[in-house]
């Protein structure tokens, strides 16, 4: 028989099971094979699925959507740390240094939050072309683009942005294939609300993203001139998150739940 490995299922940016963004999590002794992670996160079939392995003088970590590896995944680095200091591997007063695609990854735990230090998106506003509409139904009051191939749009009401329903086979192909919309939030417990849609890489809505806040911290906090934020994902699962711009870096604060731990026979 092959070896055993234990892949868990995490709920992350809620305290509630089967809401929030679930992300599967794995820790291998040694680095595994890109097909075999590929293999996993479709079988999986989640947005994300991290994979964890020692690197020289930190962890390293890896992210696949069913689809593709990408570079940085917010939620499911929040999984992968939740489990590490679950499981104790990583005690609680320990910070937990990654090694991701996207550079040095800091987390740390403070009480039943954890909190994720990532680095910042640039933004570059840009022209709102009529395709934007075409694709999503709605015109937004801004569009600038964000680092790793996101777009960011500034919607004139939570409203707008709840009700939203893009056209996500033409969007797949599109420059707009990976999108953030945000608004102010109606709520008042929140300063802004967001949705993300990143059929470009196999996932038509996100339901919680926290890489997203790489660009949104800097946007908000341009706009406000404040530095720390109370966001909610209005998406179908919802999620909460807090959030700081710290310089060149923004700090990403959530919570998580286990969902289930399974034996992987391959």
């Amino acid at each position: 028989m092959k070896s055993q490995l234990i892949i868990y299922q995490v709920d992350a940016f809620t305290t509630q099971a089967f809401k929030g963004n679930p992300a599967g999590v794995i820790i291998f002794d040694n680095e595994p094979d890109i097909a075999l992670m590929q293999n996993i996160a479709m079988e999986m079939n989640l947005s994300e699925t991290a994979f964890v392995f020692p690197g020289n003088d930190c962890l390293m970590i890896r992210y696949y959507t069913p689809e593709a590896e990408i570079k940085l995944c917010g939620h499911a680095t929040l999984s992968a740390s939740h489990i590490l200091y679950e499981t104790g591997r990583i005690k609680s007063n320990k910070e937990i240094k990654f090694s991701s695609k996207a550079g040095e990854l800091i987390v740390k735990k403070q009480g039943d939050w954890i909190t994720m230090n990532f680095p910042l998106f640039p933004l570059e506003k840009i022209e709102i072309t009529p395709e934007f509409k075409i694709i999503t139904g709605v015109k937004p009051q801004e569009l600038y683009k964000a680092g790793y191939g996101w777009t960011l749009a500034l919607m004139k009401s939570e409203k707008e942005v709840r009700n939203m329903k893009p056209h996500f086979s033409l969007m797949k192909d599109s420059p707009y294939g990976d999108l953030i919309v945000t608004a102010e939030s109606e709520d008042p417990s929140f300063d802004f609300c967001v949705r993300c849609f990143a059929p470009g890489v196999g996932i038509d809505e996100d339901p919680v993203t926290g890489s997203a806040h790489c660009a949104l911290v800097p946007f908000w906090a341009g706009k406000t001139g404040r530095k720390d934020f109370n966001s909610h994902q209005v998406s179908k699962r919802g999620g909460i998150l807090k959030v700081s711009l710290k310089g060149d870096r923004v700090d990403i604060s959530g919570q998580a739940k286990t969902i289930f731990k399974a034996e992987l026979f391959i």
